[in-house]
């Protein structure tokens, strides 16, 4: 039988949370460039770089890794955290007109302790507004 829930309500142990959505994605290559010409605060397991848009709309971001990270496998994964903090922190601390960019770093963003670097996101987003 196939159990006709969505994933996140069937989620194992229930370590999906429903509360907080992911804001919407940067995806055009000149917002990226845009971002990197902007703000930049340096994190021992991540770079976070923001930018104020000239449009009011939400908040959003974008996520990239490097081929120095590693592998698909570990870029992937580099991602995958940057993505989840990005989730967690950026609706409470994050501002509506203004993209942010996460960075993965070589080995520190797949190997660095979550809470930390949840930490590490509120303090660059406290650096970019004082």
């Amino acid at each position: 039988m196939i159990d006709a829930k969505p994933a996140a309500e069937r989620s194992a142990g229930g370590l999906l949370s429903l509360d907080a959505t992911l804001p919407p994605r940067i995806t055009a290559r000149a917002d990226f460039l845009a971002a990197a010409r902007a703000r930049s605060v340096r994190m021992p397991g991540f770079l976070l770089q923001a930018r104020r848009r000239d449009d009011p709309g939400p908040l959003r971001v974008g996520f990239t890794c490097s081929k120095k990270v590693g592998n698909a496998v570990a870029r992937n994964r580099a991602k995958r955290r940057l993505r989840e903090i990005a989730r967690l922190e950026l609706p409470a601390l994050g501002r509506p007109g203004w993209d942010y960019v996460l960075v993965g770093k070589r080995d520190a963003t797949a190997s660095r302790d979550f809470a930390q670097m949840r930490a590490d996101l509120a303090a660059a987003l406290r650096k970019v507004h004082p």
